[in-house]
Order: C-alpha cells, then sequence, then structure tokens
C-alpha cells in the first residue's frame, strides 16, 4: 500500500480544512494510501514534521495557506534522496501558487486531483539559500501578507490584505539599491521589488508579467522606483495592472538569478511570510526542482501530455 504524510494547518483561512476533513481523508483511503495526518501546531512545525519523515512516504500532501505550502517544498528540498511527490490542498486567503498550478480552491476536487492529476517539475527559488516556491518581496505593501492577524484574515477574506495596505501607505519609503540582472546594473530609490516565478501575486492575476511559465527556469522580476506625483502613481498602476505602457520607473527582468545590494537592511517577504532583513541579496532558481501534483486538465493545458 501507498503512503501519504498528510500536514494541514488547522486555522488556515476560515479553517474549513476542519469541515472537509473526514471526506479529504475518505478520498485519500479509497485510493489506497494509508494516510499518516500531521496538524501543525505553530510555524516551521510542519516543516520539521516533513523534514524527519524522509523516505517514509510516496507522497507529501498539505493544506492550508502559501506559508504552508512553503515549508513542505522547503523541508522536500532538503531531501537528499529521492523527492516524493507534493500534493496540495489550498485553504488560504489568498493561496496565489494554487492558482497558478490550476488546482481548485475547491478542498474536496483539491483532494480529489492529488490522487488522480499528473505530476509537473516545478522551479523553485533560492533566496540567500532559503527556499521559496513564488515570490520574493520587499517595499511597499508586502509586511502586509505576514503583519495581517489571522483572525482578521478569516472575517474579512483578501479585503483583509487591501484595508492593512491602506493603512501601511503614509508610511511607505524608498530604499536605495543597485540590482544586477542579466549583465544589467540599475540603480536607484526603490519602493518595491518582485522576484516571482506565478501567474498571481496577492490575488491579482497576471501582475509579475505575460507568458509565466513555471518550468521553464527563469524568473519574473518586477522594480518600482519612487515618484512624486498623483498622475505618475496613476500611470504606474496601469502600467503595472494592464500592462498599458512602458514606464521610466519601472525595471522589469527575467532571469535565472539576480543579485541586489541596498544602502542598509531591509524587510523581505518570502511565500507571504516574513523572510529577515537583509541588505545583500543573492537570488537563483532551480530548474524543476520539486514534482507536484497537478489536475489533469491544467497538465494538458500546458502540453504535457
Amino acid at each position: 500500500m501507498k503512503k501519504m504524510l498528510f500536514v494541514y494547518n488547522p486555522n488556515s483561512g476560515k479553517a474549513q480544512i476542519n469541515e472537509y476533513l473526514s471526506k479529504i481523508l475518505q478520498i485519500f483511503s479509497a485510493a489506497e494510501y494509508e494516510v499518516v495526518v500531521y496538524p501543525t501546531k505553530a510555524q516551521r512545525d510542519g516543516y520539521e514534521k516533513i523534514k524527519q519523515s524522509e523516505g517514509k512516504y510516496d507522497i507529501i500532501a498539505c493544506s492550508g495557506g502559501d506559508g504552508t505550502l512553503n515549508e513542505t517544498v522547503a523541508a522536500v528540498m532538503e531531501y537528499t534522496g529521492e523527492k516524493p511527490f507534493v500534493g496540495y490542498i489550498p485553504s488560504g486567503t489568498t493561496n496565489d501558487f494554487a492558482r497558478s498550478l490550476g488546482i481548485s480552491s475547491d478542498m474536496i476536487q483539491a483532494a480529489r486531483d492529488i490522487v488522480e492529476g499528473e505530476v509537473m517539475g516545478c522551479d523553485i527559488g533560492r533566496f540567500n539559500g532559503r527556499y521559496y516556491n513564488y515570490v520574493a518581496a520587499f517595499g511597499a505593501f508586502t509586511e502586509v501578507s505576514y503583519a495581517t492577524p489571522q483572525q482578521f484574515k478569516n472575517i474579512f477574506g483578501h479585503q483583509a490584505y487591501v484595508i492593512e495596505g491602506l493603512k501601511s501607505i503614509p508610511f511607505i519609503k524608498p530604499s536605495h539599491m543597485v540590482v544586477e540582472a542579466n549583465g544589467e546594473s540599475v540603480e536607484g530609490d526603490f519602493l518595491f521589488g518582485m522576484i516571482t516565478n506565478t501567474m498571481s501575486v496577492g490575488g491579482f492575476k497576471n501582475i509579475a508579467g505575460k507568458n509565466v511559465k513555471l518550468d521553464d527556469g527563469l524568473f519574473e522580476c518586477t522594480f518600482i522606483k519612487a515618484f512624486d506625483a498623483a498622475n505618475d502613481f496613476t500611470k504606474l498602476m496601469n502600467a503595472i495592472l494592464y500592462k498599458e505602457c512602458k514606464n521610466p520607473n519601472i525595471f522589469h527582468a527575467k532571469t535565472d538569478k539576480i543579485k541586489i545590494h541596498a544602502d542598509k537592511n531591509i524587510p523581505w517577504v518570502l511565500d507571504g511570510e516574513f523572510g529577515g532583513e537583509q541588505q545583500d541579496v543573492s537570488i537563483d532558481i532551480i530548474s524543476n526542482a520539486v514534482n507536484i501534483i497537478v489536475p489533469r486538465k491544467y497538465y494538458e493545458l500546458q502540453g504535457k501530455n
């Protein structure tokens, strides 16, 4: 009988996983998996459990927000031997990476897709040696993802991020830094930057760029310089959200590695979780690093059949 470790965050999103847990386990059992269930108790708890489980399971499945998936993938990346497949049931507030992989927000359907879907190799980012799945970011609004109280997110959902983001506007300050990618060096005062491998960030689709592929060995990078007038802000948002025009305040790059030097330590966010304060950052991508189970229809749309 095949073996599965199922790690889930009981407090993620609106704690709906607790309502569906029995049905999810029935689906796994019906597919002839012997399942070990582990509810997380604290941050990094799931990471430690999975890391200690190397060689014991055919599939590591998890349920929670982007942070839970981050811990799962990071732990699997630490395995020295054969890596098990990774399954994901999203139950967070935004679930950007799940959207990019075509994984259903319906937990029961997501569970079915774990046992009936196809395996896809996904690129994984490495930030100063720490693994992340889909976004490393600094600056404006980034602290909202980890600073918004879980209870607030459970009540208001995605709107909680918007509310907290608006509250942070008066305190946004640029950071002076040098960005190096593809042999090009750009220096300036930046309000925001993100290095991504996703089709959705903060619930906004295509904000990272068009023609994004999660297995092409490349990041999509966006950096926004400081601006003054309200008119500049409108043009800036149009350029980011609607790709209506080129904007001198925006630096884009598509690359497999990037280096950033700031004039001081600045806080970073990795997959919605606090990534520490860093002055010098080196980021590279590991191509097809982890095998994630995706819905069959999504797999076929990617031309994998």
